[in-house]
Formats: structure tokens, sequence, C-alpha cells
């Protein structure tokens, strides 16, 4: 066995409704194939080498972020670690909660991940938000160790993010607007957050005058509800995009976030909040509903969104690529889907027409916006199909209004390196970028960072959702 190993350096920066924190981390990359084999690299250790305080998310107002403070809360940071931005190889800026509703959410995630690192990706939507945080808590190893379906519920300011795993498998994800910070209070006065005014007159509330332990009630049974698929109509007004998308019983929860530090450590409440976090915590303990499912205990709470994207959001491509280093990195290239269904003439038969169809979807305005193919259940091929395939897709480029662009091809199967030098020997004045070993699904987003000493490219896949 290739016994070489290359340490890259991640960071994970969360942006949330109330916190914000940051995690540097170490990720050891090794090649763990037989030897004779095709080299497949694999992140086989994480080490966290710094974590942040955790700092209040700074704002100019209730709709607008103060993204300078933000950089220079990063820069501090990174000076306290020990690192510029020149070390970090990878990871990922995530906002999340009710932050990524911010007027300008998306301008500053972007302009965060230009300035903290060469290959730092912006990510942004719900259900990314808990798959990471179930993640970085330990529910998603858990479910491996145990065999057990376990849903982690990370609860922050503003919003309940539930990834359910079975197995170390993704059964389905959910949202509710459920938080700590949806009921404030300024001295005396009580506010309550636009998302769940129209739920709370529902239910028979007046957002003017309720009682905040009653409102964190109310949160605990919606939320049993959910993960019991026993969800009412009323229930639904707290849905953020689409309703849970798991099936079958669920074994185990484990409860992650700002408010799961309040529901596992009471002793490391801050006061400061002025918030319905503290009543929510203790909703949430003593709902019977709730208690009749087993609880594990989490390894990461209010940092979990982050250590989740520090540590668990790269990918490695694999060994058998073909990629013009002088085009990467490059970020936030939606995937167009093509399957073979395992019949070579089944795709090149729609090969024109797929073309033309990425082409309507992601650059309808013929500006030369780029996008990425996913080659996906290929069959076995012979370097005659090879040529036949690279000949046919050549073709069909023709449609793509900038032929200087790079053409980006992503496989799951290792024809990475004879696809793409057949491509370059076809058309030698087009870059190709063709990485293989990895698996995406159309619409969704790709970055792919530079060449490593290995061989391979760090590779993020990520939905960028900033919903409103």
């Amino acid at each position: 066995m290739n016994e070489q190993v290359e340490k890259i350096i991640s960071a994970g920066i969360d942006i949330g409704t109330s916190t914000t924190k940051l995690v540097i981390s170490e990720l050891s990359l090794r090649n763990v194939a037989g030897g004779g084999q095709v080299p497949k690299i694999e992140i086989t250790d994480k080490k966290i080498l710094y974590r942040s305080p955790i700092f209040r998310t700074p704002l100019l107002s209730d709709t607008v972020i103060d993204i300078p403070a933000i950089h220079r809360l990063v820069e501090n940071e990174y000076s306290y670690a020990g690192i510029t931005m020149e070390h970090i190889q990878t990871g990922a800026v995530i906002i999340t909660g009710e932050t990524a509703t911010k007027q300008n959410a998306e301008e500053m995630v972007h302009q965060l991940s230009q300035a903290a690192g060469e290959f730092l990706v912006a990510a942004a939507g719900p259900d990314l938000e808990g798959i990471i945080a179930a993640k970085g808590s330990g529910a998603y190893q858990h479910s491996i160790e145990t065999r057990k379906t376990i849903a982690n519920i990370d609860i922050g300011g503003g919003t309940a993010n539930i990834a359910v795993y079975r197995t170390g498998i993704l059964c389905g994800t959910c949202t509710l607007n459920i938080g700590g910070r949806l009921v404030e209070w300024e001295g005396k006065k009580m506010k309550v957050a636009p998302s769940i005014r129209k739920w709370l007159k529902s239910i028979g509330y007046s957002p003017f005058n309720a009682d905040g332990a009653m409102i964190a009630n109310e949160m605990a049974k919606v939320l049993s509800r959910f993960l019991a698929d026993s969800f009412t109509k009323e229930d639904e007004l707290l849905l953020v995009g689409k309703a849970p998308s798991w099936t079958g019983r669920i074994d185990g929860l484990m409860f992650s976030g700002g408010v799961s530090d309040c529901i596992y450590h009471e002793e490391r409440v801050d006061k400061s909040f002025q918030d319905i976090g503290m009543m929510l915590a203790t909703s949430i303990k003593e709902n019977e509903e709730l208690a009749a499912w087993e609880w594990e205990h989490p390894t990461e709470t209010v940092r979990a969104t982050v250590l989740g994207a520090g540590s668990h959001t790269t990918e490695i491509s694999g060994a058998t690529i073909e990629v013009n280093d002088s085009h990467l990195p490059i970020r936030n290239i939606p995937v167009y889907r093509l399957d073979f269904e395992g019949v070579l003439e089944n795709g090149i038969e729609r090969l024109k027409q797929s073309v033309q169809e990425a082409i309507t979807i992601y650059d309808a305005l013929q500006e030369g916006l780029n996008f990425a193919f996913y080659l996906t259940n290929l069959p076995y091929l012979s370097f005659r199909d090879i040529q036949l395939l690279v000949a046919t897709f050549t073709e069909a480029l023709k449609q793509k209004p900038d032929q200087q662009q790079p053409l980006i091809i992503v496989m799951d199967s290792d024809y990475g390196k004879v696809l793409g030098q057949t491509f370059m020997a076809n058309r030698p004045e087009m870059p190709v970028i063709c990485i293989d070993q990895t698996q995406v699904e159309h619409g969704d987003y790709l970055d792919i960072g530079r060449l490593l000493q290995t061989g391979v490219v760090p590779v993020v896949v990520k939905t960028l959702t900033f919903h409103n």
C-alpha cells in the first residue's frame, strides 16, 4: 500500500441567527487501495486544531448583516489560530437559520468565502444545514455504529433542522421555524418573529400578548408530531420548505445547536440572550412524547454545524482524473445529470438534446455561464466506446455559446483520465476538468479545488438556497 499521507487545512465558519463561530481542522489524505490497484485517496483522519469562542452574530439591523464586522471577526480568529488565509485549502462558510433571510446574506457569504481562503466554499440552505449538523454532532456516525435510525435535531436561534440517518444513509430532512430567538424581550416588551405569527394565531394566541413558556411548550409539541409523522395543518405553518421526506420509524433522537446546550448543559446557559431558548430547552426535556424515544448524547452541541462545515463538507475525487489545474479552483458550478442506464447508446442518443436542455436551464440568456455534466450508470466502455462517446459529445458541445470555457465532467465510475485525455486529443484548445469517483445529483452545486500532491482534488457538493 502506498503510505504517502498528505495533510490539508480546512476551515468551517458558521454564521447563524444568534451566534457565529469558527473551527480550523486538519484533514489527512491517504491511499487506501491495495498494491497494484487503482489508487483510492480518502480522508482517513480529522483533527481539530482550533475552536473559536462563540460570538453574537453582528447585525446592523433586523434585516442587514454587519459584513465588515464578520470580516474582522474571522481575521482575528485566524490570527489567534496562528494561520493565514493562504493556509486554508478547503472548508465552508455556511449561513444558517434566520440569517439566511437577511437582505445581504448572499453577498456576505460569497464575499467571505473569497476573502477567507483560496477554496473556502459558500453554502446555505436548511436541508444542507441539517445534514452538516448531523455529521458534526455525531448522529451520522452513531447511526452507523448502532445500525439504528437516528434523528438529529439542530435547534438554533431561528430554525430547527432535522436530518434522519439510518445506518449512515440519509433518509430525509425537514426544517421548522422553531428556535430560541423567535420570541425575544426588549425590557418588558416581547418581540415575536414574523415567521411564527400566523402559526400562533392559528392555535389561538395573540402574537402581542402570548406567554413565552406557553409558546415554547407548543413548539415542543409540534416538534414531537413532526418526528412521529402525525403533524397537523396548523403545524405545517412552521415548515420551511418541504414536508419531512423520511419514512419508517425513528429509533433515537440527538439534539445539537444552541438550544441543545441548554438541554444537556444547564450550567452553560447564557442569561444575556433574553429569548425563549432556555424555555424551549425545558419544554423539550419535559415533553412526554419526545421522552418516549431513546435520547442519544451528542459529541458536539452548539458547535455541531461549524464542526460539520470544517470537517465533513469536503470529499476527495478519484485518482484517475484529468484536470487543467490553471482553471482551478472553480466554485458554484451547477450540475446537469445524464443517466446512461447501463447502455451506452441510450446516453449517446440523448447527448445533443441533453446539452441543449442544460444550456436552457443554466445559461438561458446565452451569456456563456458554465455548468457540469454528471455521467452516471455508464456501462463497461472499450476504447472504441470512449472514442464514440467523446466524438458525439464534442459535436453536441458546439451548441454552447462560449467554446473557450472548461468542459467539466463528473462521473461515479473510473473513466475520468481516459475520457479527459480523449477529449483533449479531439479538442486540444478546450480546457478539460474530468473527475471520477464522485457522486452528485441534478441541481447540486459543485466546487472543485486545486490538484493536491496525491493527484486528487477536493470536491464539495452542496446546495445554495437563500430562503426568503
